[in-house]
């Protein structure tokens, strides 16, 4: 067998993937275009060319994303087909993690929510907050939507001077709330906030709308482990976050290696979970991802 080619596409990024016949990745990719057309080609040959492989040594493309219903041709003449993102995003986190019951937050220009137990992968639903929303507001009231600026500005911001903390409305904590907890998001913002300040806000804003919201789609399943994949993960301000709600909740928050890239991973073993069930059924030739 030869090397099993995983590409997330989005609308302007793409990320791929390489994943051999020993199952290891190989030097996950990302690149940015105006369109996910172009971003996608672009990838696809800069992988190939800086890992020095020769479209003979790719066995199959396997393609996800929003971006790839644009894509409806074999890539590069290469039998290409198209994995479910959901599947994707499970399959790839449980690669990352050896994980086999968890909840899979998918830290997108959205969040979605897919629940892992055993072989059984679902998606639960989502939250529209994320990236999109972290840009949004950034461009309004920092006039930038480059994340990796807003993320510099907020590592020199002060939480307490956006958030009302329980230890600014209570003179002891309250049952299970410590009194740094917040009580109210940009509750205690004020009109001339530094920008520092008001990045900080904004990405603590979005992190822990995405963990409570991740928490709570977990009730009465039993489910406290929580693995976030996608470009959100690469924010340092999650170093802080996740654990202050770890510390709350009694749960646990995973960033695994190839955050960013587990989604495209997933696409990728989709193609080998379908070779494996054609196997066991007697059958020697993969069709279609549906």
């Amino acid at each position: 067998m030869g090397i099993v080619i995983g590409i997330d596409v989005g609308i302007s990024t793409t990320k791929i993937v390489g994943i051999n016949k020993d199952g290891i990745v190989i030097s996950p990719l990302r690149i940015k275009a105006t369109d996910p057309v172009t971003s996608l080609y672009g990838a696809f040959g800069k992988y190939l060319h800086d890992n020095k492989i020769s479209l003979e040594e790719v066995e199959h493309v396997m393609l996800t994303g929003v971006g790839a219903a644009y894509i409806n041709e074999p890539i590069y003449g290469l039998p290409t087909n198209k994995a479910d993102e959901f599947l994707a995003d499970g399959l790839g986190a449980r690669y990352e993690t050896e994980i086999d019951r968890m909840i899979v937050v998918s830290m997108g220009t959205g969040t979605s929510l897919v629940q892992c137990d055993g072989d059984r992968i679902e998606h639960i639903g989502g939250i529209g907050i994320g990236g999109g929303t972290l840009q949004g507001l950034s461009r309004i009231l920092l006039k930038t939507d480059d994340i990796k600026q807003v993320s510099t500005l907020a590592l020199q911001g002060d939480i307490t001077n956006i958030n009302l903390l329980i230890g600014d409305i209570s003179a002891q904590p309250l049952s299970g709330l410590p009194m740094d907890a917040t009580a109210s998001l940009f509750g205690n913002a004020k009109s001339n906030a530094s920008r520092e300040d008001i990045a900080l806000g904004l990405i603590c804003m979005v992190l822990q709308s995405i963990g409570s919201g991740t928490i709570l789609s977990s009730l009465n399943t039993g489910i406290k482990e929580y693995v976030l994949i996608g470009n959100l993960t690469l924010l340092p301000q999650c170093k802080d976050v996740f654990p202050a709600m770890e510390r709350l909740y009694h749960v646990h928050f995973r960033i695994p290696k190839h955050s960013e890239f587990c989604t495209a991973i997933g696409a990728a073993l989709y193609y080998y979970q379908g070779i494996l069930e054609k196997k066991q059924k007697g059958q020697h030739h993969y069709g279609k991802c549906k």
